[in-house]
């Protein structure tokens, strides 16, 4: 039986570094087909999450969103067209694989949009070739095909040979995803991406689900991710879309939930089958501008300590440690816990 790893099962070992400033370490990421962004990070394609306003953030950091599929596709096409007035570059957008995927496709490249995302949460599946086989076949070869997600390096390499640029990757294991526990399958998030970084084909990596802070970002990269994909760590911002609450104590959150929750699941189709997430609330968290500077000094910060002013560079000269459950707890602040 194959042993496999997450996120803090592992360290990256520092190394020797000649890196002066953090300002010398240049953290874009070319996801091919007309891609790039200038920070390897990407807003969720969840209804809490990524809307216009959240797209426009990101693109003005560097980064970029999938607008949402959880509405009609004419609402869809209607917040792509809003994300594209105030400038912003990079706009995906989500399609399902059902009827009415290729309006879809039809009604926010129209909008705006640069590039598609072909979401689905068992992405290894003949209705994924199917559908990246006619959104190709609809739009040609210059159109940034992103789809998934898969959780081997099969499953990659099938998405990369039917059409996909890029592939998220990973099932289960997000702060709000259930999918492990509901149905048995899935596995450990860094272990997903060591396994897909051995592909052979021109495809790029999004690692989506599990990260939780700015290094898990770094170990991830460093593993063969090229971007990663982010829902909770930008939950509960400005940008987000729905209500800024208050409760009894003057504590102000919103509301951030699973696609596969049932809560999402009626809303956006009236009714629930077999649900994999939760809905849960988060403080509210102020501009989400503030929330990437700091990820992005905190990848900055970690490719210096590997001696690495790219994440190429880092992802040929990272090395790997395993760390013991103590060597966890050592790693996390714990003056709180000591008892004097």
């Amino acid at each position: 039986m194959q042993e496999a790893l997450t996120y803090d099962d592992v360290l990256l070992l520092p190394q020797y570094s000649d890196i002066r400033s953090r300002s010398e370490v240049e953290v874009g990421t070319d996801l091919g087909n007309g891609l790039r962004l200038s920070i390897p990070i990407i807003s969720s394609t969840m209804d809490t999450i990524s809307e216009d306003l959240m797209a426009r953030s990101m693109s003005a950091a560097g980064g970029c969103s999938i607008i949402h599929r959880y509405n009609t596709p004419e609402e869809q096409a209607e917040l792509v067209g809003h994300a594209r007035v105030n400038g912003a570059e990079n706009i995906g957008f989500a399609v399902g694989v059902g009827e009415d995927l290729l309006l879809r496709v039809s009604e926010s490249l129209l909008a705006g949009a640069t590039f598609v995302c072909i979401d689905v949460a068992h992405g290894h599946h003949v209705m994924m070739k199917h559908a990246i086989h006619a959104v190709r076949a609809a739009v040609g070869d210059d159109l940034h095909i992103m789809a998934g997600n898969v959780a081997t390096l099969e499953g990659i390499n099938d998405l990369a040979d039917w059409g996909a640029n890029s592939v998220r990757c990973n099932i289960g294991g997000g702060s709000i995803c259930s999918t492990r526990v509901q149905t048995g399958h899935g596995h450990p998030g860094l272990q997903t991406i060591l396994d897909c970084a051995k592909t052979d084909r021109e495809v790029a990596i999004i690692a989506d689900g599990g990260i939780r802070n700015s290094g898990d970002i770094v170990k991830a990269l460093a593993a063969g991710a090229d971007a990663v994909m982010l829902g909770s760590l930008l939950a509960g911002t400005k940008e987000t879309p729905g209500e800024v609450f208050t409760n009894a104590q003057g504590q102000k959150y919103k509301t951030y939930r699973g696609m596969a929750s049932k809560e999402a699941q009626i809303d956006w189709r009236g009714r629930y089958s077999s649900f994999e997430g939760v809905s849960s609330t988060v403080p509210y968290r102020g501009k989400v501008r503030n929330v990437l500077a700091d990820l992005e000094q905190g990848i900055r910060s970690g490719l210096s300590y590997s001696g690495c002013r790219s994440i190429l560079e880092l992802q040929a000269r990272h090395k790997f440690v395993r760390q013991t459950t103590a060597g966890l707890g050592e790693s996390k602040t714990h003056i709180n816990a000591r008892k004097w």
